[in-house]
């Protein structure tokens, strides 16, 4: 992690409401595993958190379950069908405006990986464990970065 990663990832925790006063949003995200790589993408400029790095996801909705959230948001993100391997890790962090909720799946693409396109992201990378760090990730992932390190998925 960066050094002010580092930084900003205490100043976010620092700063903001008790944590039992802020609004929860409910997401789901997919850690997309391919060829001893996974799929980070950048937030589009003018979105809140622009240019952080993310694990695709999105908004869990009414009568949805996160595993229909996580498909259905990489189709929509991404244009891609993927399969969910297993829940890898749920993220309950704190922002200074809301606390998040996400289930992570630790996927695999159903079809060429070389059919993305994007529609919430300006960019993305397949990035394996010697430049995982190389990206801005958002706060919420760094728990779930450190576990990856651990996963056997790095081996193509």
């Amino acid at each position: 992690m960066c050094a002010d990663q580092k930084d900003t990832h205490t100043q976010l925790q620092h700063d903001q409401l008790p944590a039992t006063e802020l609004p929860v949003i409910r997401a789901a995200a997919a850690i997309i595993s391919h060829e001893g790589k996974v799929l980070a993408a950048r937030r589009f400029t003018g979105k809140r958190y622009d240019g952080w790095w993310e694990f695709p996801g999105g908004k869990i909705e009414p009568g949805e379950t996160p595993e229909q959230c996580c498909l259905r948001e990489i189709k929509e993100e991404l244009n891609l069908d993927i399969q969910i391997e297993h829940l890898f890790y749920t993220v309950d962090f704190v922002y200074p405006s809301f606390r998040l909720t996400m289930p992570c799946y630790l996927c695999t693409p159903l079809e060429p990986v070389t059919n993305i396109k994007l529609s919430e992201h300006d960019e993305y990378r397949w990035l394996d464990l010697d430049n995982l760090y190389e990206v801005k990730w958002l706060p919420a992932a760094f728990n779930v970065l450190k576990l990856l390190e651990e996963e056997p998925l790095w081996q193509p």
